[in-house]
């Protein structure tokens, strides 16, 4: 009888420590996980600035390997990881966003992609009267990939499956345009 109670015992407390040492390593991060991209962000936005990006991605989306761009796996819906980032970055008096989609998501038809139709025209209101614009994406991987060298970029990951449904803020000074900057180099020759 004591034997079996001592034999319970010791799986019961072996059965504890596993489950702590799993949920201590992120095993469980389901819920977690769609909790600390929000933290992420809020950390994150004072630091960064001009040049730098966060990529709201879908599912599919490729683990980029440059220096630094970091990943991190919402396990949230797409459209309110865009909708928690913007309205972040609309607090934010440093940076203002410049966004950028993949020309791709225009002609995803509604045959290969169900639901495409729908996240479009919620993505539209989502993004209003912002400045967008859109490049195929293989040429804006290839920017994060190559601003990733020198600055921050955060790609937030979510659970979304439709295709070319990313969405890339390129973070640009608060006050600055391009036709600012533009006469400002212009002052700058002339000098």
């Amino acid at each position: 009888m004591i034997a079996t109670v001592r034999r319970r015992f010791v799986i019961a407390a072996v059965s504890l420590i596993w489950i702590v040492a799993v949920a201590a390593t992120g095993a469980f991060a389901g819920d977690h996980a769609s909790n600390d991209w929000r933290a992420r962000v809020s950390e994150e936005l004072p630091l960064l600035g001009h040049r730098n990006w966060i990529a709201v991605v879908d599912s599919a989306y490729p683990l980029q390997t440059s220096s630094g761009i970091e990943t991190v796996e919402t396990g949230s819906d797409q459209l309110e990881v865009v909708r928690q980032v913007l309205e972040e970055l609309s607090k934010a008096k440093h940076v203002r966003p410049v966004i950028f989609t993949d020309a791709e998501l225009k002609v995803v038809p509604e045959s290969d992609a169900k639901g495409v139709t729908a996240y479009r025209e919620a993505l539209s209101k989502l993004i209003g009267k912002m400045e967008a614009q859109s490049l195929p994406h293989e040429e804006i991987i290839s920017k994060l990939d190559e601003a990733g060298k020198t600055f921050h970029i955060l790609v937030l990951k979510t659970k979304l499956t439709i295709p070319y449904t990313s969405v890339f803020i390129r973070l640009y000074f608060c006050n600055g345009t391009a036709d600012a900057e533009k006469r400002l180099r212009q002052a700058m020759a002339a000098r």
